[in-house]
C-alpha cells in the first residue's frame, strides 16, 4: 500500500471510531440552541472535541505505547488507577450508549423491536469484528467511514443550499464555554487514549518491521487528516441545526432533531439514509472501545490471549445490560464522571505532547494534582451539591463556567517550569 493510501485509510479509521453516537446527535442540537452565534459554540465544541483529541493521538504517536504510558510520569499507581477508570467508563457509558442511540433512531423506528433485541444482535457483531482485529484498520478505512462522510455531507450539503442564513435566538449564556462542555459528552478526549492505543496495535501488527518514525509519521499524518475531517463535519451540523431553527419545537430532543432534519433534508429516504448513518457511526466506535479495552487488559496480563477474548466478552455484556437505557439517561449519568476524569484526560494528553524539557515527573505530578483538586467543586456540582462549594466557587476563576480546573493547571505547568523549579527534570 502506498504511503499516500495508508495515510487515509487510517485516517479513515481514527476518524470512524472517533465518530459515534454523541458525535452525531451532539452538534446539530447546540446549533440549534446557539442562534447566529453557532460559529463561537461550534469554536468551543471543536476545541474540546476535535483539537485535544487529535493531540491525544499525536501524543499516542511519540509515546507507541497504550493509555497506562499517559500517565506513569504521575506514578505508576495512579496511571494504573486512571486506566482502569477509563476503561470502565468507556465500556459502561459510551459503548453501550452507541447501542441506544442506534435502537432509538434507526432500529425501533422502522420495526419497533425491543431494546434487548437490539443490543444482543448490535454487541454480537461487535465482538466478531474485535476478535477479528487485525481487519479493523482495513475494514473500517476502506468501506465504513466513507459511507458515513458521505451520508453527513449530503445533509450538511443539502441544507446549505436550501435554506437562507436566518438564525433563531441564542439560549446559552456562556456559547464558548458551552460548547467546550459539550464537546465532553462526545467523549473524544477519552476516546483518543483509548482507541489511538488501537490504531498504534493495529499498525504494529500491520508493520511489524517498519521503523518507529515511519509509524509515528504515518500517525501524525493521519491524526491532522481525521481532524480536519472531525472539524468540518462538526461545524457543518451546527449550522445545519442553527438554519433549521425555525422548523422545530424549541423543546426538541437531540434524537428528534437528528430525524426532523435527516426528514428535511432527504425526504422520504430519510429513514433508511438516516438508520445506515447511525448504525455505522455508532458500531465502529464500539468496536474501537472494546478492542482498546481488550487490549490494555490483554497487556496488562502479560498479552494472554485468554484476558483479551474474556475482555471483549465482558464489555459486550456490558452493553447489552446497559444498553437498554435511553439515550438521554446515559448522557445524563456520564456528566459526573466527565467533570472530573475529561480535565484530567486534557492535561494528560497536553503533557504528553510537549517537549520532553518541559514536561518532566515533577511538573506532570503537580499539574495533575492541581487539576484533580480544583476538578472536585465541577464535579460536585454536577451531581447536586452545588450548595457545598457555593461558598469558595466566587474565589476559583472560571469556576462558574464549570471550568476552574484550567487556570490553577496553566499556573502550575508554568511555576513548575521556572529555573528555579526545573533542576529535577530527568
Amino acid at each position: 500500500m502506498n504511503s499516500k493510501r495508508e495515510t487515509f485509510v487510517t485516517a479513515f479509521a481514527l476518524f470512524s471510531l472517533f465518530f459515534g453516537a454523541g458525535n452525531l446527535i451532539l452538534p446539530p442540537l447546540l446549533g440549534f440552541q446557539s442562534g447566529s452565534l453557532w460559529w463561537l459554540v461550534a469554536l468551543g465544541f471543536c476545541l474540546s472535541a476535535v483539537l485535544i483529541p487529535i493531540f491525544g493521538i499525536l501524543a499516542h504517536a511519540k509515546l507507541q505505547g497504550t493509555i497506562f504510558d499517559f500517565g506513569k510520569k504521575v506514578a505508576p499507581t495512579f496511571s494504573l488507577i486512571y486506566s482502569f477508570l477509563i476503561y470502565a467508563i468507556s465500556i459502561s457509558l459510551p459503548s453501550p450508549r452507541t447501542a441506544a442511540v442506534t435502537h432509538e433512531i434507526a432500529i425501533a423506528p422502522s420495526f419497533g423491536s425491543s431494546p434487548w433485541l437490539t443490543s444482543i444482535v448490535y454487541f454480537a457483531l461487535v465482538f466478531v469484528f474485535v476478535i477479528n482485529r487485525s481487519k479493523i484498520l482495513n475494514i473500517i478505512g476502506k468501506l465504513l467511514t466513507p459511507a458515513i462522510i458521505g451520508i453527513l455531507l449530503l445533509i450538511i450539503g443539502i441544507t446549505l443550499f436550501s435554506y437562507d442564513f436566518a438564525f433563531g435566538e441564542l439560549v446559552f449564556e456562556s456559547p464558548f464555554t458551552d460548547g467546550i462542555l459539550e464537546g465532553y459528552q462526545t467523549f473524544d478526549a477519552i476516546g483518543a487514549v483509548v482507541v489511538g492505543g488501537v490504531i498504534i496495535v493495529s499498525i504494529n501488527i500491520k508493520k511489524k518491521d517498519a521503523p518507529y518514525e515511519a509509524k509515528k509519521a504515518l500517525i501524525r499524518r493521519a491524526g491532522w487528516l481525521a481532524g480536519l475531517g472531525l472539524f468540518l463535519i462538526y461545524a457543518g451540523l451546527i449550522v445545519t441545526g442553527a438554519l433549521l431553527h425555525g422548523e422545530f419545537a424549541a423543546d426538541i430532543s437531540r434524537t428528534a432533531l437528528l430525524n426532523g432534519i435527516s426528514t428535511k433534508t432527504l425526504g422520504s429516504t430519510a429513514n433508511l439514509f438516516l438508520s445506515i448513518l447511525v448504525s455505522l457511526a455508532c458500531f465502529t466506535t464500539a468496536v474501537g472501545i472494546v478492542t482498546g479495552t481488550a487490549d490494555f487488559v490483554k497487556h496488562r496480563f502479560k498479552d494472554a490471549p485468554q484476558a483479551y477474548f474474556l475482555t471483549a466478552i465482558i464489555g459486550c455484556v456490558l452493553g447489552v445490560i446497559m444498553g437498554q437505557f435511553d439515550v438521554h439517561y446515559i448522557i445524563a449519568v456520564a456528566i459526573p464522571a466527565l467533570m472530573f476524569l475529561y480535565p484530567i484526560t486534557i492535561v494528560l494528553i497536553l503533557l504528553n505532547v510537549v517537549p520532553e524539557k518541559f514536561a518532566s515527573p515533577k511538573v506532570f505530578r503537580g499539574v495533575v494534582i492541581a487539576t484533580c483538586i480544583f476538578s472536585i467543586p465541577d464535579f460536585l456540582g454536577s451531581v447536586g451539591l452545588g450548595n457545598a462549594i457555593a461558598g469558595i466557587q466566587p474565589y476559583i476563576p472560571l469556576s462558574k463556567f464549570s471550568m476552574g480546573w484550567v487556570l490553577p493547571a496553566l499556573v502550575v505547568f508554568v511555576i513548575s517550569n521556572l529555573p528555579f523549579g526545573v533542576k529535577s527534570i530527568d
